[in-house]
């Protein structure tokens, strides 16, 4: 299955924000009892927040409201049938689908061929030239509508896309097929969100990569990671990193954060309660005991490939009500936990891997304090001794060091050396 790309996109058109993910392009009596509800379904199911105009009334010419839609979604899904250019209202929609994605590279183009050719739709053969050679009676007065409607088709089934025909072997049965579809949208996808401003990201790069190379995405083994080090040296953002770049590789993923102060008084329920809501997309399934809560985990979530990351753990009780045992994960499923305390660790099976996060070197500690007090690099040379005593101060802490970047800010030289005798009183003590 191959997709159309986006080489020339701009990299400042990445920060746009969408209000849908997909959006649904179908004739609703060809495949809305069928196909494209399944399709719709397997995405939410997915997270990904699809638009399926099935609700809205249809008239004579396609609403406002709907174009502004196709305008706010970042991928645009056409389900080409046999019935497809029967509608006047589907041919509206492909024109202005279209025009989103020659007017704007960061939007995706996704045709999906149910039971029709792509030769037929590109062509305007069999159904598709019937179709239009009826539309040009009624529009003989109106060849230029005509004329987008054939130039859309012809664009839009010009990108290669999938291909599904009843009978064929290609694909083990329509249920496969909307799999795969759903697996490539929800790469397409991940890879046009920004996941994080790399500008403010100091020092990760390097731990992220070793990161990645001890869990081996590609294994089928289960992977169990532990992430420790001093409280501040960056452990959470690291694997918030690491999960945002290879959560699409699973069929569920959760990232539970802050599990040492959520945890007690019995908010170990509420962990596990979004574990479920975003591995099985279900949050309606509530727990009463967290023992209820962990067989739960064992019989519902065993069977899938994950990846979970527990975040600041700070004792075993809290991997065992959130994992079991350990070994009820299916293969290929990753566990990353970070955590202050190392002998945490050693409820996790034998063959868990350890990852220590050290302190920023004072090269890379200047560059991130840098960041957030100047928002560059290059500082006024007023400051430098002053920056340097901070460095000192926070003595390679990413955490320390954006929170007094961020704090100091804007401010004078002045108020700089009142801050920083502050920050030397507090540390003595």
């Amino acid at each position: 299955m191959v997709f159309l790309t986006n080489e020339g996109a701009s990299s400042s058109s990445s920060t746009r924000r969408w209000k849908y993910d997909v959006f649904l392009s179908f004739r609703g009596e060809d495949t809305r009892a069928g196909f494209t509800t399944y399709l719709h379904k397997a995405l939410e199911q997915q997270g990904i927040n699809t638009f399926m105009d099935d609700k809205l009334p249809r008239g004579e010419e396609i609403s406002t409201e709907l174009l502004k839609t196709i305008e706010e979604s970042m991928v645009l899904v056409i389900v080409f049938s046999k019935n497809y250019a029967e509608s006047k209202w589907c041919l509206d929609e492909l024109v202005k689908i279209v025009e989103c994605r020659e007017d704007d590279q960061m939007v995706l183009l996704r045709p999906i061929f149910y039971n029709v050719e792509p030769r037929e739709v590109r062509n305007q053969l069999g159904n598709f030239g019937i179709a239009l050679a009826n539309h040009e009676k009624e529009f003989k007065d109106n060849m230029g509508k005509m004329q987008r409607w054939r130039e859309a088709l012809s664009k839009a089934a010009s990108v290669s896309g999938s291909h599904y025909e009843e009978g064929c072997t290609t694909y083990k049965s329509e249920y496969d097929f909307i799999q795969g579809i759903v697996k490539e949208i929800s790469s397409a996808i991940f890879n046009q969100r920004p996941l994080y401003d790399a500008s403010y990201l100091v020092g990760v790069n390097s731990c992220v990569e070793a990161i990645k190379s001890l869990l081996d995405i590609e294994s089928n083994e289960v992977r169990m990671l532990g992430i420790h080090g001093l409280p501040g040296v960056g452990k959470t953002t690291i694997a918030n990193v690491v999960y945002s770049i290879i959560a699409h590789h699973f069929e569920g993923s959760c990232f539970l954060e802050k599990v040492r102060e959520k945890s007690p008084n019995g908010s170990i329920i509420q962990l596990q309660e979004k574990l479920f809501s975003k591995i099985l997309r279900d949050s309606y399934l509530k727990v009463d005991r967290e023992s209820e809560g962990t067989n739960l985990i064992k019989e519902r979530i065993c069977c899938r490939k994950v990846l979970l990351v527990l975040d600041d753990v700070d004792n075993s009780e809290q991997i065992e009500k959130l994992l079991g045992k350990c070994n009820w994960f299916a293969s290929g499923s990753r566990v990353i936990i970070t955590t202050r305390d190392i002998q945490v660790l050693t409820t996790l099976p034998r063959n868990h891997l350890i990852y220590k996060v050290e302190e920023l070197s004072p090269c890379e500690a200047r560059a991130l304090f840098n960041m957030h007090a100047f928002h560059t690099n290059e500082p006024k040379e007023d400051y430098s001794k002053l920056i340097e005593q901070i460095i000192s101060y926070a003595n390679g802490l990413p955490l320390a060091l954006k929170v007094m970047g961020s704090d100091l800010c804007g401010k004078s030289i002045h108020k700089w050396r009142s801050a920083l005798e502050i920050y030397w009183y507090w540390k003595a003590y």
